[in-house]
């Protein structure tokens, strides 16, 4: 969203002072304890700041405080109790913390690969119920239970902590996931997955994972998980295509850990409009023990977002990827389409690779912005809907190389490629994002596209 809620101020100050706080009152915060709220904040009681600098420090204040993503809305607002000594509000607006969510997922990578691809086939849907608890106990802690049917059946349950010690600094998470599936992707032709049907079970999965965070400033998070992956799969999918596992294995038994640095400097994680953020994240598959799996990957990223005032806006993403050995296995093979990386224009396609490059930029323009006050519902949380539109083009680029001798895929391997449009974004509460684009790609093929996350 652009503005969300003003910063205000009852008195403004002269300039060339320090200013005292005095006091930090916290007001809306019904279940989230101050101290979440206090940790966010680079004003404290008792410290004095120069007075050209505060308007600075509160609005990064309350944007480090959206981007908790426990709030609906957030205000800081300055009381002046003397000349040079004033007290600080931040009034919230909690938002609804547990979702009984139903499951009605599409199995498939994006909507554009269901529906041109795999036919809209309807078979190829998840359904079931997420149960989310977020902030438990008022710490901002999460707990997840999931019940999966149809296409994956699938059991997960996951807690996360981000806060284990008194100065907020150190958090610990733990994940358990069981998934089988009767339906999956054997082989890759022509960029296009291919899948096999069965009655079946074709194949299970059970992933066991511990993460510990240590968050040493506002905008800096390391993360490590260490995973044990215990995966089968069914004989006759080992001799249709034996290099999925490599050398007609059927199971793939490994401990992986990776390492993950976040530095975050975003308004709004959800749309963010103006900011940086750079991910840097190295993966170890097989430590020595239960080794079915010898693998490792890089990958890096960097997105920019630049406000050019008058309701313009750019942003560019980049991201590297480096990975090996040479031989991987099918199932873990990755590349451009997979997860977020994917040059717009190209959404039909994954294009598998040991290395790829990806750069993207937008151009947009807000065209509306307003908030509703949805009276009729019966919940306060879900009564205030903003919404805004944005108006866009675009320009994506990226390059992929291919495994040696993956001689499935070379159309669009070891080549420059670029997709170029035009779209809108809808953006609303609960970080909902709808976009609608149409791309051209260097092929010349082009497609009205459907996605549902933020570009980038």
């Amino acid at each position: 969203m652009s503005d969300h809620n003003a910063i205000s101020t009852d008195s403004t100050t002269e300039k060339s002072r320090y200013i005292y706080i005095d006091n930090i009152f916290i007001i809306g915060n019904k279940q989230t304890k101050d101290k979440i709220i206090l940790r966010e904040m680079s004003l404290k009681r008792g410290e004095y700041y120069f007075d050209e600098d505060l308007q600075d420090i509160i609005k990064n204040d309350r944007s480090k405080i959206l981007n908790t993503r426990l709030f609906n809305t957030v205000e800081i607002t300055i009381l002046e109790l003397a000349d040079n000594v004033i007290d600080i509000v931040v009034r919230v607006s909690e938002r609804w913390y547990t979702f009984p969510a139903p499951i009605f997922d599409l199995v498939d990578r994006n909507f554009n690969d269901w529906w041109q691809n795999q036919n809209h086939d309807f078979s190829r849907v998840n359904y079931g119920l997420r149960l989310y608890r977020n902030n438990m106990r008022g710490r901002n802690e999460t707990l997840r239970l999931e019940m999966q049917f149809g296409f994956t059946r699938q059991f997960g349950l996951s807690y996360d902590i981000p806060y284990i010690d008194r100065a907020q600094r150190h958090g610990i998470s733990v994940d358990y996931l069981y998934a089988e599936n009767k339906n999956i992707a054997i082989r890759t032709v022509e960029h296009k997955r291919v899948f096999y049907d069965s009655e079946n079970l074709l194949k299970l999965r059970r992933i066991y994972n511990l993460g510990y965070r240590f968050r040493n400033s506002f905008y800096t998070r390391h993360t490590i998980n260490v995973t044990f992956n215990d995966n089968e799969i069914n004989d006759t999918i080992a001799n249709i295509n034996p290099e999925y596992y490599l050398n007609s294995q059927t199971s793939q038994r490994y401990f992986s850990v990776s390492y993950d640095l976040n530095i975050d400097k975003r308004d709004v994680n959800s749309y963010p409009l103006h900011g940086h953020r750079t991910v840097f994240m190295a993966e170890k598959h097989g430590l020595g023990f239960y080794n079915d799996l010898d693998l490792f990957n890089i990958n890096i990223n960097h997105a920019r977002f630049l406000d050019l005032t008058r309701n313009f806006y750019l942003s560019n993403y980049t991201s590297l990827y480096f990975s090996g050995p040479d031989r991987q296995p099918y199932a873990n093979l990755q590349g451009l389409g997979y997860r977020k990386d994917f040059i717009r224009g190209y959404e039909l396609y994954v294009i598998e690779g040991q290395k790829f490059y990806l750069n993207r930029t937008t151009l947009k323009k807000r065209i509306f912005d307003t908030k509703l006050r949805l009276g009729f519902l019966p919940i306060e949380q879900f009564r205030n809907f903003p919404l805004s539109i944005y108006l866009k083009t675009y320009f994506d680029m990226g390059y992929v190389e291919n495994f040696e001798n993956y001689e499935q895929n070379t159309r669009l391997t070891n080549r420059y490629l670029f997709g170029t449009g035009a779209g809108i974004d809808f953006v609303t509460y609960y970080d909902t994002v709808i976009r609608f684009e149409y791309s051209v790609n260097r092929e010349k093929e082009a497609g009205i596209f459907l996605h549902l996350k933020k570009e980038f």
